[in-house]
């Protein structure tokens, strides 16, 4: 994997552009009118935000608020929809986000490592002996092997064990959370082999010192 390569390609376009749309309908107020303005994400510290209050949709006689996803800059506001009814799903605001360190990081590791994926939609944990040895010693310090049982796939009460299919190494990352519906073909784990191990904490240290957030 080139290094530099891929961190010049993200370096020239760092930012995402995301898309908030109805989450119901309703009659929508915009909060936010203009593009340009900077917008803050949900905040899990100390003291919750909900993000800035983008908009609010009138349904049911009851104003529901819609926030901001994530931090960023409105980018567009589909202004064509105040005072008006719109369906679940219609477009609002689009937002541009900086990509953050962290997230810099995923994206590599997505193209780094070899990925596991979800094969339907379900719930998806660990067998318990694996679960044990996470929780005791994190998931990097699971080695994998191809046939090796690796998950519990709870869907429609049934459970089936799931073995892990692809090349022996450690579980470098892990996907899907505790008690959540995976989508098909989402990413579960992410395996390193162990002769690479060296490279990818290689980009992960260069991502660490060369990516540059705005303030």
């Amino acid at each position: 994997m080139d290094i530099k390569a891929l961190l010049e390609e993200i370096k020239a376009s760092p930012f995402i552009v995301v898309e908030v749309a109805a989450p119901h309908t309703g009659v929508v107020e915009y909060v936010v009118q203009e593009a340009g303005v900077g917008v803050k994400g949900p905040s899990v510290s100390w003291r919750e935000s909900q993000g800035t209050l983008l908009a609010t949709i009138l349904r049911e006689r009851n104003k529901k608020p819609l926030y901001a996803p994530l931090k960023g800059k409105i980018e567009t506001v589909f202004s064509e929809w105040s005072g008006k009814f719109v369906e679940a799903g219609t477009p609002l605001f689009t937002i541009r986000h900086y990509l953050t360190r962290d997230e810099v990081i995923k994206a590599i590791l997505k193209q780094a490592l070899y990925l596991f994926n979800a094969p339907e939609r379900a719930k998806y944990y660990f067998v318990p002996g694996i679960d044990k040895k996470i929780k005791g010693a994190g998931h990097e310090s699971v080695r994998v092997k191809d046939g090796m049982d690796l998950f519990i796939v709870s869907r429609m009460k049934r459970e089936t064990v799931l073995p892990y299919s692809g090349p022996q190494g450690n579980i470098y990352a892990v996907y899907f959370q505790h008690n959540e519906n995976v989508d098909t073909g989402r990413p579960l784990i992410g395996v390193c082999p162990k002769d690479q191990l060296s490279l990818i904490q290689d980009v992960v240290n260069r991502v660490r010192v060369e990516w540059e957030e705005p303030g």
